[in-house]
This record gives C-alpha cells, structure tokens and sequence, in this order.
C-alpha cells in the first residue's frame, strides 16, 4: 500500500497543471453530479426530435385541456390541450442553450475588452474602464430588460440583451487578470522576440489567466438562465407558443392555484439545471485554487 500511494503522489507530481485542474474536479462529487445531471438533460433536449415530434408542441387539444399527469400526457396538458412534457423539452433548447450562447459572446467580448484595457494600459485602459463602469451602474437585468424592449422580443434578441449586460464582467475579471500577468518574464521574453500584441496577450496571458474567467463564466451561466426564464415569464424573452420554461409558466400562472403541475414541472427543471451549473462552477472555483489538497 505504501508503495503505491508513493506511486500516486509521484505520477501526480510528474502530471501538467491542466491534469491537476481536472484530477481535483474529479475528486469533487457534487461537481461529477453536476455534469451527469446537465448532459443527460443536454441529450435529452437535444435529440428530442429522434423520440418527440415538434408537433406535439404546438398542437392544440381543447377538449383534453389541463389534464393532470397521465400515461398519455406524463406531465399533463396546458388550458390549449397541448402536451406539457413536449413543451418542456423543446423550452429547454432556448433556457438551456440560450444560456450557454449568451455567456459564450459574453466571454468573448469581455476577454477584448479586459484585455485591451490590461494590456495596453494608460489612455486605453482608462476610456474603455469607464465604459464598463457606465455599464456595470445599471442593474444588468434591467439593462437588458430596455435593450429587448428596444430591439424587440425573439432569441437572438433577447441573447445580445444579456451578452452586453454581462459583459462589464467578463471584462473586470480578465483586465485584473492581465494586469496580474503583463510584467511577467516571460511576456517581456515575448515581446523582445518580437511576438504581437495580440498572440501575447491570447497565447501567454489569457491562456495562463484562464482559471477565472472559466470559474467566473460557469457561476454566471446559472444566473443568465435564471435571467431568461424571468424575462420569459415577464413576456420580455420569447414570444408564445414558442416554448421556454419562463414563458411556460407565463402562460399558465392563472391556472397554477388549481393545477400546480403547470408551475412546478418547468420550475423544477430551472431549479435543477441551475443547481448543477452551480455545482460546476464550485467545482471548477475549487480545482483551480492552489491551495486545493490533492
């Protein structure tokens, strides 16, 4: 037994910070649990098609309206008739996906502007920073309740709405991670060998600051989602009869108080995705940290 224990510690040892990173994520249960949780969910929304029809979501039954939980509708229907489990699928695609698009523009546009502003400093730093504080002194909900209301309801409306109200963030946590890594040795080795600014701060400082804003990004994807789904219920996010879990239990908020399953079944599924997204970034927060026992 002691010999192998000898022979973990030195095959850790011997492993690169990236196979650290993700030996501690693996340690982490409710991490794991995390990513079981959200890619079962992510297949099942995804290859809905394969085994539900998207007629199934739009089709209208009055005569078999707020039926409760049966064999032929496992999550009931809504007061048109149409099947509550079809429309939670297919409203997962725009909660779900919706999210993980808006913090991924997000993270782009904070990682230009943070490391702009990091890396070049001075004049640069100082205009682009008090753009972000502009932005950063509006509630980010809010800025993108009137940017939708501005541009209208619809998806990629309501995706650039809050890509630009998260990206005052995204651009914080990467500017004080560029400001931590631009005097480094190896950055001046770079720049005397003549490397660009861009490739320097993309290959060098991003790629070694990169912990984070992937933290960051994670712990922010659960409240983008949460954000979409308030949106949806406010009838600010995506229009009816498409479905979107906020915009589910919009439509039927005035048949909760005698049907409940309309309002539990979608915000369960909000409660659970988010709690797994959470989860990972937890995880993800603990497996970077150093001082994180192995």
């Amino acid at each position: 037994m002691g010999k192998k224990k000898r022979q973990n510690k030195k095959s850790l040892s011997e492993c690169s910070s990236w196979q650290l990173i993700a030996f501690r994520f693996r340690k982490n249960k409710l991490a794991m649990a995390g990513v079981c949780i959200l890619v079962t969910m992510s297949l099942l929304i995804l290859m809905a098609p394969l085994y539900m029809p998207y007629e199934k979501v739009i089709r209208q039954d009055v005569l078999n309206k707020l039926q409760g939980p049966s064999a032929a509708h496992i999550f009931g229907t809504d007061e048109l008739g149409r099947d509550m489990l079809a429309r939670i699928i297919y409203g997962g695609r725009i909660s779900l996906f919706a999210g993980i698009a808006t913090i991924a523009i997000a993270f782009i546009g904070g990682c230009i502007v943070g490391g702009a502003a990091g890396y070049f400093g001075g004049k640069v730093d100082t205009v682009l920073m008090r753009i972000v504080d502009m932005l950063m002194a509006i509630p980010s909900v809010l800025l993108a309740m009137a940017i939708v209301t501005a541009l209208g309801n619809g998806v990629w409306n309501l995706i650039i709405a809050l890509a630009v109200s998260q990206i005052p963030r995204f651009a914080r946590v990467v500017r004080s991670s560029v400001l931590t890594l631009r005097n480094q040795e190896y950055i001046e080795a770079a720049k005397c060998y003549g490397m660009s600014s861009l490739k320097i701060i993309v290959k060098h400082i991003l790629a070694n600051g990169i912990g984070p804003i992937v933290v960051s990004a994670t712990l922010t994807l659960g409240q983008t989602i949460l954000s979409i789904s308030s949106m949806g219920f406010l009838g600010l996010g995506v229009a009816s009869p498409t479905p979107e879990w906020g915009t589910i239990i919009s439509e039927n908020k005035l048949n909760i108080r005698y049907y409940p399953y309309l309002g539990l079944v979608p915000g369960i599924c909000i409660c659970v995705v988010v709690m797994a997204v959470n989860f990972i970034g937890d995880g993800l927060r603990d497996a970077f940290d150093p001082k994180t026992k192995n």
